[in-house]
Parts: C-alpha cells; sequence; structure tokens
C-alpha cells in the first residue's frame, strides 16, 4: 500500500529477492504523488543523527545502518545511471550551516560522534569558501557533507516505478485503499487478496483504524517549498553554481538547492501539527506560510527580489519521537508490516526501508531483517488532545525561541525546556546560544 519511495523500494527488491513473486502496489493518487515527489529532493545519509540512530538502535547496528544509509546515496545515482532515469542526480555535497550566531556549533556534537568512530564526511569550512559555496554572506559558519546529494525527486519516483513495472510488478493508481482485512486490501476499485500487506503510506497510514497503534509513534507536520523562476545569470553572479544543497540550523530549519534550470527551490519544516493522525488542506498548501518562506529567501539572497516565485506547494511528513522511521510488524497481525516516521528524511533511507520490508516480507534470516530499527520498538507521544495542544504549544515555544535567536536575544528557560520537546528531523542541533546579525 503506497505507491511512493518506501512502496516501490519493497517491490523493488522483493522482486531482486525473489523475481518470481507476485506483487501488487496500490496508490490513491500517482506514484509519487505524496511525499516522495514533493520534498527537496535532498539525498542525506544519517550522519548528522548517528546519535540518535545509536540511542534507537545500540552501536553496532547503528553504525551499520549510517553506512548502509551512505551507500544507498550513492546506490540511486548508480541506480538512475544503470536504468536511463534522469532524474537529476547530482553528489554535490550539503552545506550545514548557521545563520545566526546563535546557530553556530550545532553540528559540534555531529562532528564529534564522527570523529571519534573514524568516520570521514564532514569537512569544517572556513567563512570565505562557505560565502562562495553557498553564495550568501548571511552564513556565518558551516561544514561540507561530501557523502550527500541531490535528485528531481518527481523523476525519480516516475523512474523507479517503470522500474518496478518491468520487473512485472503489478501498479494500480488511483486506487484509494478503503479497508484492510486479515488477508486481503479492498480499494474503491476492487479487492487484492494477499498474504503479506506491507503500509508504505507514511503519514496517510495514520487515518486508518487499522493502524491505529502507529498514532502516537509519529505525528503529521507540513513542510513548505517555493521555487524562483529560472535565474542562471544571478546564481553565477552570487557563485552558487555547485549545486550544493543547504540547511541552516535550526529546529524548524530552512533547506535549499538549486536546480537545473537554475532556480532557488527552498523550504520550510514544522509549518502545522495535525490531530489524531489527521491534517487537513493547509498541510497542501498555505499561501501564508509560503510568504513567510519568500521573505526568508530575499533576506537569504537579496539579488532575489527581483526575480518572481513562480510554485508554492505543501506536504505532510511523519515525524517521530526520535527522528528515525519504525519499521516492523502490527501486533497481533504479523502478516502487516510498516514504515513510518522518515521525519522528512527518506530520498535516501528509504531504499533502506524497502529493503528492510522486504526482508521482513520473506520472513529472511539476515542483517536486513534482524537489525535493531525493524523490531517495530517506538517511544510514544502523549495521547489526544494533549499530544495536539502539546505539539501546538511546543511549536510556538519553538518559534519564540528561534525569534529571540534571530534578534540576539536569549530564551527563557520555560520557553527552551518546551522547545526541547520537539520531535526529531531532518538534523539534530545542539542548544542554541549567542547572538545573531539578523535584523528585526
Amino acid at each position: 500500500m503506497g505507491g511512493g519511495y518506501t512502496g516501490l523500494w519493497t517491490a523493488y527488491f522483493l522482486k531482486e529477492r525473489d523475481p518470481t513473486l507476485d506483487v501488487v502496489v496500490l496508490e490513491a493518487d500517482i506514484c509519487g504523488g505524496g511525499a516522495s515527489g514533493r520534498n527537496g529532493g535532498f539525498a542525506l545519509s544519517w550522519w548528522a543523527k548517528l546519535s540518535s540512530l545509536i540511542q534507537v538502535c545500540g552501536e553496532d547496528d547503528g553504525l551499520w545502518l549510517a553506512a548502509e544509509a551512505e551507500k544507498s546515496v550513492n546506490f540511486l545515482g548508480e541506480f538512475a545511471s544503470q536504468h536511463g532515469i534522469d532524474a537529476e542526480y547530482n553528489k554535490a555535497g550539503w552545506l550545514w550551516t548557521a545563520t545566526s550566531e546563535a546557530q553556530i556549533g550545532a553540528w559540534d556534537d555531529a562532528v564529534a560522534d564522527l570523529e571519534n568512530r573514524g568516520v570521514d564526511a564532514y569537512r569544517l569550512l572556513e567563512r570565505a569558501e562557505l560565502h562562495q559555496r553557498g553564495g550568501s554572506d548571511r552564513y556565518l559558519a558551516g561544514l561540507l557533507d561530501r557523502t550527500q546529494a541531490t535528485v528531481q525527486p518527481g523523476r525519480l519516483a516516475r523512474g523507479l516505478r517503470n522500474v518496478v513495472l518491468r520487473r512485472g510488478v503489478e501498479i494500480y493508481e488511483n486506487s484509494p485503499v478503503v479497508a484492510v482485512e486479515r488477508n486481503a486490501v479492498v480499494t474503491t476499485a476492487g479487492r487484492v487478496d494477499t498474504d503479506t500487506i506491507v503500509s508504505a503510506l507514511g503519514v496517510w497510514s495514520l487515518a486508518f483504524p487499522e493502524f491505529r497503534e502507529l498514532r502516537r509513534a509519529c505525528v503529521p507536520i507540513a513542510s513548505d517549498m517555493i521555487a524562483t523562476a529560472p535565474m542562471p545569470e544571478i546564481l553565477a553572479e552570487i557563485g552558487w553554481t555547485g549545486g550544493e544543497s543547504i540547511t541552516d540550523s535550526r529546529q524548524m530549519l530552512h533547506y535549499l538547492r538549486t536546480t537545473s534550470d537554475g532556480r532557488i527551490a527552498i523550504g520550510r519544516g514544522g509549518g502545522a501539527v495535525g490531530i489524531a493522525g489527521r491534517f487537513d488542506r493547509s498541510f497542501h498548501y498555505s499561501r501564508a506560510r509560503s510568504r513567510v518562506i519568500e521573505d526568508d529567501l530575499r533576506w537569504l539572497y537579496p539579488q532575489t527580489h527581483r526575480v518572481a516565485i513562480t510554485h508554492a506547494w505543501s506536504g505532510p511528513s511523519d515525524r517521530s519521537q526520535s527522528g528515525m522511521p519504525l519499521l516492523g510488524r502490527l501486533k497481533g497481525r504479523e502478516n502487516v508490516l510498516y514504515a513510518v516516521g522518515f521525519s522528512g528524511n527518506g530520498v535516501g533511507p528509504c531504499v533502506l526501508g524497502g529493503q528492510i520490508l522486504a526482508a521482513l516480507a520473506l520472513d529472511a534470516d539476515d542483517r536486513w531483517a534482524k537489525n535493531a530499527l525493524a523490531d517495530g520498538s517506538r517511544q510514544l507521544f502523549p495521547p489526544e488532545p494533549i499530544r495536539y495542544l502539546g505539539g501546538r504549544l511546543v511549536k510556538r515555544a519553538v518559534e519564540r525561541k528561534e525569534r529571540l535567536a534571530d534578534n540576539g536575544q536569549a530564551p527563557g528557560w520555560v520557553t527552551r525546556a518546551l522547545a526541547r520537546q520537539a520531535p526529531g528531523g531532518v538534523i539534530k542541533v545542539a542548544e542554541f546560544t549567542g547572538r545573531s546579525t539578523k535584523p528585526g
């Protein structure tokens, strides 16, 4: 169930393990119509959250999974090349930056984690090189992660769809699932009888009564993006021509990249919080939130004031407590598998998710089926309505904390304490201290 990255990679790896299997993919929209086609196209590994991964999985499995996540980034490029998919794969690296003095050093723990384990992924940058690579003097400090890449997410999803179709997988698009029975899945168009059911619906699975046990494990959170008109001459003027992806170090972080036709696409996470696993229309587009992101873009790159914003969209993501995905079997229904909680970082890690789900579906006796991420354990949020009300309170605390930091002011202890309760996202950052250069 689900024709995004997780579902399609699961189908692909099932066929890799056993080409004789009958595999069916059901998708309510078109493949890639959900989070897999709406994201920023950042193919990131898990090195930035190694400590969270080790906390969830232990040292051995955590390091193994982090290394496999880096391999997945490389695999995407090899896969696209092998199958003739024009996914615009570009392994130009990722700039993890600070746009205020309060954010400087947010990566210190992550750098230490990697250095202590002999992992060579990061290089701290001098400010001049950071400005040159990122094209803006708003970046005060940062590092380069050489292991990361970007893709055109929709093209990757549609290309992957075509590959699994050629492998003999049946795909039914525009076929919303309405019920999940013991050994069958019912859609608006028909019924599929099956031995094994895999829910790869991401945040959409939380609305199904059959998956109610997952509702306290994840929170729907909106992420918003905008894109400029093509502006290759301005990119050349500011020097951001290497294709690096960029984030700042906020909890509600900004993420930016350039496109093959010379646009800047910028997003911001944490725009809205859903209740009881549900989300409204604003999770698909919010004019007000798009305007906030546009203001932030103009501040980062004043040269874009003379360029129009031509695209704006939103999408729901499923945030877990740790920021790591949750994979396993439903209690009492061992033939029903699930994957949720990629927390805004799924382009690369969904390859791992597909390998794990395929191994679990076939009861494989290997590390893909028997690692600590595949055991279904999960941290729980409070029950509703406490979770929703608390989530809004935490969101406001994060916004207040970051607004104060932007103005060089230190938040109070209550604000700091509430902000620390925010679920994990794409990166794990340290406590903000210091002063900002951003005007009020």
